[in-house]
Formats: structure tokens, sequence, C-alpha cells
């Protein structure tokens, strides 16, 4: 049975501690043409911020994913197509790959594993709040990250592999081998997407594309861009003229 990301090229990440631009609303962001939306964030996260986005997104045909940051923001709502949790394979400290996902499962009502899924992440910018929050070594080569995404696939059964070089744009031939070192696992890729030109250049290395920071920076315009730009790289919606 496939899953949905498997057919995604984008997905806007919403962070519930950050504001929109002025006068941009939730519909804009459900407008952009992204094709899921992910709330989440590493800093500042509770419960009523996690609700309002969510509440804010749900009336919109758009799939909707939260990404908590610790259990204790785990939002039960039918409006939610489902839940993403970080495992962070290059961590130091092994709370972050299975220590933190024990608490995890102790949250009241237990999680819905029906609609759980754990999303592998390979930190590469050591100095974004990510890396330092979960101490990740990102002192990483080519060889390296392509062997924890193979890894993460066939020994962890993670249908998820996640580059994340949060606030800079990535290194392509680092994702490039993670996407050749996976058969059939999804690659997603965020940091650093600003415009239309870096969307389509990380679109040629990875299966999904995250932009987040840019929503909130520069708006919902600036978003479509990058949406357009993975979507051509992919050829799934025609180049303009």
């Amino acid at each position: 049975m496939s899953k949905p990301w498997e057919s995604w090229d984008h997905i806007l990440k919403v962070d519930p501690d950050k504001e929109l631009q002025p006068g941009e609303t939730f519909e804009d962001v459900c407008q952009t043409g992204t094709d899921a939306i992910e709330i989440g964030g590493t800093l500042g996260m509770t419960e009523e911020k996690m609700q309002r986005v969510i509440d804010a997104c749900a009336e919109y045909d758009v799939p909707l994913y939260q990404e908590p940051s610790n259990p204790g923001v785990v939002i039960d709502s039918p409006a939610l197509d489902g839940y993403l949790i970080p495992t962070v394979f290059n961590s130091k400290d092994p709370f972050w790959i299975v220590g933190a996902h024990k608490e995890w499962v102790r949250i009241e009502n237990g999680l819905d594993w029906d609609r759980t899924t754990t999303e592998a992440y390979i930190v590469m910018n050591p100095e974004a709040s990510v890396a330092e929050y979960t101490e990740a070594d990102c002192d990483q080569s080519a060889e390296d990250v392509a062997s924890f995404a193979r890894v993460a696939e066939k020994m962890f059964g993670q249908e998820i592999i996640y580059i994340e070089y949060s606030g800079t744009f990535g290194d392509t031939e680092i994702v490039s081998a993670a996407h050749d070192a996976l058969d059939n696992s999804t690659l997603f890729y965020g940091g650093g997407i600003r415009d239309y030109d870096t969307a389509y250049e990380m679109g040629q290395h990875a299966d999904v594309v995250v932009v987040g920071d840019l929503l909130h920076d520069q708006g919902c315009d600036a978003v479509r861009e990058t949406v357009e730009g993975v979507k051509n790289a992919h050829g799934t919606i025609a180049t303009p003229e």
C-alpha cells in the first residue's frame, strides 16, 4: 500500500511559535500549492500554539500533519492526517534515537499508531537549533550520510529519511548520495530553500523538499515560487513560458 508522501514534491512546515507575514492568513498558506502542511518547530512549542494552527488549517483541503517536538504538545485531532515523529540518527545522545520515543508511547491514551510514522533525521548544520538541541554530529561525509540512510531504511524500516540542513542550503552531493542509497524510502530535504532556483536545484536530488522559515520571513508568494521550482524539477507541472 502506497504512502501519501510517495506522491508529494513539496511540504510547507509551519512553526506555531512564529507569526505569518502581515496581512496573510492561513487560508493563503493553504493555497500556496504545497502538497502537505507539517506543523512543528524546535523551540517554544506549546499545546495551545499547535492547536491554533491546526484549527486554522483544518477547513482547507490540504493534508495536515503534526511534527511535535515533545509528547506534551501532541494534539489529538481528527483534522490531522497523521503524526511524523523525528528520530535523529546522527545524534551523539541515544535519547534522540530511541530514549525520547520511550516517553512518547506513554502519553495519555497512547499514540494513534495507524497515523504515526517516524522520520529518520540526519541533521547536517551544526549551527542550527535542532543540531544543538539533539547533540547531532554533523561532521559527516557523503558516504557517511548515504550509509546512515541505508541503515535507516534496511535495518530500521524507516519509510522517510530526512536530510536536515535547517537554516542553510545543503550540499547537493550529500543529498544525492543519500537518495542513491535508498530503494523504497522517501527522501525529504529541508534547509535554505529561499526561491525558485534553490527549490529547483534541490528538487533534482530529493523526493520531497520541505520549506519552513521562508513562509514566516517572506510570505506565501515566495512559498509558491518554491512549489513551482520543485515541481518543475520533478516534471509534475509544465515549465511556464
